[in-house]
């Protein structure tokens, strides 16, 4: 019965080590992603980009736009100052107005067998050239009236298009920038994503080698307390002192302290770990890769130019290269005229179109108009140079940008190369601490070693092994690096 309840009691105290959350480095990953406001932000930057696309493709097409006005004027407009007398004359054979002889009261003369007016001092004179010399029998009355037009109250409307036909080729290039700033907007954000996942990566692997120091720590620390259980009995017995137990005393409480400085470390990283993750900071978990005896997955080399197509800050250059190219092509299409289709239907009251009656009344008109720029004092040969130099700098920096990062790729590769000889070299350094350790052990127990070259042996224990860890979580990162080098890290 006593067997059971043990079993039991043991079971319960362990249950909430079985029952504690186990995170693998993929599901940190996906959780930083959905949690991280910069991804969001980025992802909200492609949505705008492509909005701007769109609108950018929007000017190939007709514009459409209705105008309309109302305007009160203090005065009606009259065609005359006063009521007009017009004379009564004769359309002639050729369809000039003319007159008739018994139409005027000029006297006649004769002149070359033709009959030619007189005027008010009996001189001839061309009706012609002074038709202020004609004496009229007979005028009309053109009222003042008559010529009066109500304009008070005038509306006016049209609606009508812009129709596009040329313009320099302006009007492409601004919809390849806005493509091309869709591009560049979905590049930064895999960059960010990168970013990232480098961070979280990063913050990972620094709890699992905390975890680790912690256990070594505790390792440690067991392993000083043993030997001052040891010394106190030596000391009973009467084979070792008190300066000997007090020394070994020290070496315990700075194991203590370390100890205690590496547990804080680890609660530190984990809550810098969940805040990127988005998870309680003092959330506690067990990370898969805790152990540190697992195989890495050394990331495989590829060709150059297929790394640096990976790359997302090479696309992101590129797309700017070719920002400013189309920049370019723009400020070359303001030396080029510029052609649209125009058409309207213009609607007036009073009506202008039938002597200004006081109804609504319109018409269409279908135009094409053109622009042609002559002179502008080279300020668009200023523009033009400035804008074939800042197409030269990006081209530029996309050139220095591939070159550093071969030179990336290649650091990166000799790292991991080295990180995994300082491993093995860890490695063997643990073997032969570890037998160092258990020789000094054992000549401690016979008599034969002193308690100081025990502690050292431990103290030598300590450090292989916390260098091992080092070199374990170097290997981790290094590879890290280079599959950002590659750009293979997704």
């Amino acid at each position: 019965m006593k067997k059971i309840v043990l079993v039991i009691m043991t079971f319960i105290a362990f249950l909430p080590i079985f029952s504690q959350k186990v995170l693998q480095l993929e599901v940190c990953r996906q959780m930083a992603m959905t949690h991280n406001k910069s991804l969001q932000m980025a992802q909200e930057s492609i949505k705008a980009a492509k909005q701007l696309k769109e609108a950018a493709f929007t000017q190939f097409l007709p514009n459409f736009s209705a105008n309309g006005g109302y305007t009160w004027n203090q005065k009606n407009i009259s065609m005359l100052a006063e009521d007009a007398m017009l004379p009564i004359g004769t359309k002639m054979s050729d369809g000039s107005f003319g007159f008739t002889a018994d139409q005027v009261s000029n006297k006649w003369t004769m002149m070359n067998g033709q009959p030619v007016p007189l005027d008010a001092n009996n001189v001839p004179f061309n009706p012609k050239t002074n038709p202020e010399k004609i004496q009229w029998k007979g005028y009309s009355l053109l009222p003042k009236s008559a010529l009066e037009y109500d304009v008070q109250n005038i509306f006016a409307g049209s609606v009508g298009f812009v129709q596009p036909i040329f313009m320099g080729g302006k009007i492409l290039e601004l919809y390849h920038i806005a493509k091309f700033g869709e591009n560049l907007a979905e590049v930064q954000h895999e960059n960010k994503v990168t970013e990232l996942l480098i961070e979280v990566d990063e913050a990972y692997w620094r709890v699992v080698s905390v975890e680790n120091k912690v256990e070594l720590a505790k390792e440690y620390r067991n392993l000083i307390a043993k030997v001052d259980s040891d010394v106190n009995i030596m000391i009973e017995e009467g084979v070792a002192t008190k300066a000997e137990a007090l020394k070994i005393r020290v070496k315990l409480n700075e194991a203590n302290i370390t100890l205690t400085k590496a547990e804080d470390g680890l609660t530190l990283s984990r809550m810098a770990l969940n805040q990127l993750c988005g998870m309680p900071l003092d959330e506690t978990y067990k990370l898969a890769d805790v152990d540190l005896n697992s195989e890495t997955k050394i990331a495989q080399l590829i060709p150059t130019e297929q790394a640096l197509a990976n790359r997302p800050e090479i696309n992101a250059l590129t797309q700017v290269e070719n920002i400013a190219k189309s920049n370019e092509k723009i400020m070359y299409s303001r030396f080029l005229p510029n052609i649209v289709l125009t058409g309207n239907y213009l609607v007036s009251n009073p009506n202008v179109y039938n002597g200004f009656e006081n109804r609504f009344g319109g018409m269409f008109s279908v135009g094409v108009v053109a622009n042609v720029p002559l002179f502008h004092f080279g300020e668009r040969f200023h523009t033009l140079n400035a804008a074939k130099s800042q197409h030269k700098i990006a081209t530029l920096q996309l050139e220095e940008t591939k070159e550093k990062m071969q030179l990336q790729m290649k650091q990166s590769s000799y790292k991991v190369a080295e990180s995994l000889k300082k491993r093995a070299s860890t490695q063997q350094n643990i073997t032969s601490a570890e037998e160092n350790l258990r020789y000094a052990t054992e000549g401690f127990e016979a008599g034969v070693i002193t308690s100081t070259d025990l502690l050292g042996a431990q103290t030598a224990w300590l450090s292989a092994k916390s260098e091992s860890i080092d070199a374990s979580i170097e290997v981790k990162l290094c590879n890290l690096y280079l599959e950002k080098s590659l750009g293979t890290l997704k």
